[in-house]
């Protein structure tokens, strides 16, 4: 198993906070929109250098997509950020119709996605984003691991034509990838090579992945892990080739498991090449309130669950 060491943890929303920023720099076409939540996205630096670029919509969330979209005829490119639920549930409508439909260029920045938001409670986590967004025609769906690839990743969709949900957390959590890292959207990185079982992972799921592959290598098994930070357009290619060497596969994410990155791997092993699969998600479930940490036990998304189900899909092999 290869080692990975940390020297510091920081939270995604500080990355997506610096990206913005430094897409601010590069490209003066780069708007920023906020409904009242500056300080939780982070987007304080983009505001003292770019003040003319930023628009504090205020609780409007769903003004903010059509603002957002109008903005785009103009050439210029929008970052919206608030919580993910408010990013997606609340405003679902406005993003079908005004953004996904006419392939808008808009970047949708949605932050405290998933459990990890904590003691705020199931009316402000989400567990069912990515399936919400997914689903749209024509959205890119990209789920950072880390502080450094989220900034990576911010920069990233800055270049890409047409709408973009970017999804990051709260919670503080170690900084593993490099710094200087190429981002690639719809590429997955290999994190680390194995023989016996494929363990796929997104987001915050990434690092507990890493830790679980640690505890299987002390049990004898070899785990290829891999950060399938875009979860559409899926890196078909990447998952194919190490399934079909290690024969089975467990996926590995902070949502509901319907409507997910498993769901997603799931349709791919079902067309192109059958294998056992099982999931690490939320099992259909609201969230609550507690402490991340609790949560994250309670709804059996920890390493000891990965290494639980990896166990369990390698006795599944045909």
């Amino acid at each position: 198993m290869k080692k990975y060491t940390y020297t510091e943890k920081k939270d995604t929303r500080s990355g997506f906070g610096a990206g913005l920023h430094e897409a601010g720099k590069r490209n003066e076409n780069v708007v920023a929109l906020c409904a009242d939540l500056v300080g939780s996205l982070k987007m304080d630096a983009f505001i003292k250098d770019f003040p003319e670029r930023f628009v504090q919509v205020g609780i409007a969330e769903a003004n903010m997509m059509g603002i957002a979209a109008g903005l785009t005829i103009s050439g210029k490119i929008p970052f919206t950020g608030t919580f993910a639920n408010f990013s997606t549930g609340r405003v679902y409508d406005q993003i079908r119709q005004s953004i996904a439909y006419s392939g808008k260029n808009v970047k949708i920045c949605a932050s405290h996605a998933g459990l990890t938001l904590g003691e705020d409670g199931a009316t402000h986590q989400i567990l069912e984003d990515i399936g919400l967004m997914k689903m749209l025609p024509g959205m890119v769906v990209i789920n950072p691991c880390d502080y450094n690839q989220t900034k990576a990743a911010t920069l990233a969709i800055m270049d890409n034509e047409g709408p973009v949900y970017l999804r990051f957390g709260r919670p503080v959590i170690p900084v593993f990838t490099p710094e200087d890292q190429k981002f690639e959207i719809g590429k997955a990185w290999m994190v680390n090579e194995g023989t016996d079982v494929t363990i796929i992972a997104t987001g915050h799921m990434v690092w507990r992945a890493i830790e679980a592959g640690e505890q299987l290598a002390e049990l004898g098994i070899d785990a290829e892990i891999i950060n399938i930070h875009t979860i559409k357009p899926l890196d078909e290619e990447a998952i194919l080739k190490s399934v079909k060497k290690t024969g089975c596969v467990v996926t590995c994410e902070e949502h509901n498991k319907f409507g997910g990155l498993g769901e997603s791997v799931a349709r791919l092993l079902t067309t192109e090449y059958l294998a056992a699969q099982e999931f690490v998600a939320v099992n259909d479930s609201f969230g609550e309130s507690a402490t991340p940490d609790q949560l994250m036990t309670k709804y059996k998304l920890d390493p000891d669950d990965i290494v639980a189900a990896a166990q369990k899909v390698i006795k599944r092999k045909r």
